[in-house]
């Protein structure tokens, strides 16, 4: 969330002293002398120092502003924390990629065997050198955002900010425990290997943990209370769980978890979360796992950091900040980006992105007539969910694309493949899928693509330039694929049709 130092009697000023002395405005000695007004110690306060503050704040650095970063992690219950960078580079995309990753080197290995390589040594995983090397590479990336934001003579202090109703901000520090379960952050830099593990929830982030975890070699089991990947075309989660329990992840539907409790006798961590047990009313259900894994979503962590003493409304349920067009709350000098944005894709790219449009429009010297070129784009917006069987999309989802322009308007074209790779290997026919749907009220414009298949994210990132160009049927018919790749599949196929789409082989 970012927060503005109010700079409205600096405005008044700037409009009254133009008429005045148009020639001072004219030759920019005015706005220097507004810029080192002493009353304001920054021109930009970023509360947060994840990817889209990081953003912002160098940005307007860029731009010749004096800019102040507050960042301060409160520790997961278990006492994990972490440096500079937010979410994705600490706790999210990083460590949860580079885990896929060995998951699938994993894979690699058992299929090599089908292309001609021959070992008897035992092969075992070891997940004490896997986290050391994820973390030496994490604390890199920490040190690397300090070094830029030095450079370019961004302040930065480690606390927690709060908002007062002086437009000013103060920092505190606190940190909560809690003493039973893991949460995802603690997962990626856990020292022991968690063994049998017991995920709660069904997000992107439990499904990617549950599918390097299970590639890994653990016995894993996945408690979803309603849908998987909720947000996603629904064709496409169910997709994922599908191979994902073809490939050992058991999955308890329909189950919410009640209670956590650890035998009463004092025991160590690791200890401790072997005696967890989970309670479920539908039917009653005890487990018993070595791990459990929460992975149930994030809190906005904005109702105690002051934006009430300033006006700031907020969604009472979610946390969430309402914004407009331009990522202005309802008071003025106040703006947010990110995950803690009302209504908006909780993805890094587009907290980066909004970040770097707002600091240009704040203090870019561009008319409002030219911001529109400086919007983030919330719809066209490319994604991928690390799971074993990666899923990549862009645009609408098939139930959302109804809703928008209804069922008659819309036509789905869609196909099963066979990636070359897996054929020699015999792995799994009929289960990389692709599909766009196309409104036929608008030339077949295509207004969501989606792929489950290896590698979906290098796929779909080039479709989405594509898609933001306007591209149509036709012109996706008529571009010339490399062969032989997946991203060369085509779809000829309509749902509507009822034909087959399913590919013979072994």
């Amino acid at each position: 969330m970012k927060h503005r130092v109010h700079r409205s009697s600096l405005k008044t000023s700037h409009s009254v002293f133009s008429l005045i002395n148009p020639q001072a405005h004219q030759s920019g000695l005015l706005q220097k002398l507004l810029q080192d007004d002493p009353a304001y110690d920054y021109d930009l306060i970023v509360i947060g120092g994840g990817s889209g503050g990081l953003a912002c704040a160098q940005e307007a650095a860029i731009l010749g502003r004096k800019v102040l970063v507050l960042d301060f992690v409160v520790p997961s219950p278990q006492g994990t924390s972490w440096g500079l960078g937010g979410t994705c580079v600490n706790v999210g995309c990083i460590p949860k990629k580079l885990m896929h990753q060995a998951a699938l080197l994993g894979q690699a290995l058992t299929d090599s065997r089908k292309f001609g390589w021959e070992y008897s040594q035992q092969v075992k995983h070891n997940w004490g050198t896997m986290t050391e090397a994820v973390q030496n590479h994490i604390g890199s990336l920490n040190w690397g955002y300090r070094l830029s934001l030095r450079e370019k003579a961004v302040a930065y202090i480690n606390s927690y900010g709060e908002l007062s109703n002086t437009t000013k901000s103060r920092s505190v520090r606190s940190a909560p425990r809690c003493p039973f379960s893991l949460c995802s952050d603690d997962l990626f830099s856990l020292p022991y290997c968690p063994g049998t593990t017991l995920v709660v929830g069904a997000s992107y982030v439990a499904l990617e943990c549950a599918g390097f975890l299970a590639g890994l070699g653990l016995d894993v089991t996945v408690m979803v209370r309603s849908v998987l990947l909720r947000g996603f075309d629904q064709e496409m989660a169910e997709r994922v769980g599908s191979y994902m329990e073809q490939h050992g992840v058991r999955f308890l539907r329909k189950f919410v978890p009640v209670e956590v409790s650890p035998k009463p006798a004092p025991l160590a961590l690791s200890q401790c979360l072997s005696t967890l047990c989970f309670h479920s009313p539908f039917p009653e259900l005890f487990l018993c796992p070595p791990s459990v894994l929460l992975a149930i979503g994030r809190d906005s962590c904005t109702k105690k950091m002051g934006l009430e003493k300033i006006g700031v409304k907020i969604n009472e349920k979610s946390g969430k900040i309402p914004v407009n067009d331009v990522e202005q709350t309802n008071v003025p000098y106040v703006y947010a980006v990110g995950d803690v944005l009302e209504g908006k894709p909780e993805l890094t790219p587009i907290a980066v992105q909004a970040g770097k449009l707002l600091a240009r429009r704040l203090f870019g010297g561009r008319q409002t007539s030219t911001l529109m070129g400086f919007l983030c784009d919330y719809v066209n917006v490319p994604t991928v969910v690390f799971t074993p069987l990666e899923y990549g999309c862009c645009g609408y989802s098939e139930e959302r694309a109804i809703e928008v322009y209804q069922k008659e308007n819309l036509e789905v074209y869609h196909t099963l493949f066979w990636p070359l790779e897996w054929t020699v290997a015999c792995r799994d026919n009929n289960t990389c899928y692709a599909k766009i749907i196309c409104n036929k009220l608008d030339n077949d414009r295509v207004i969501g693509f989606h792929v489950l298949g290896p590698n979906a994210g290098e796929i779909i990132q080039g479709f989405a330039a594509a898609m933001k160009c306007g591209l149509t049927k036709q012109l996706l018919d008529d571009t010339i694929g490399i062969h032989p790749t997946c991203a060369e599949v085509g779809n000829r196929i309509t749902k509507a049709s009822g034909l087959d789409v399913t590919q013979k082989g072994c």
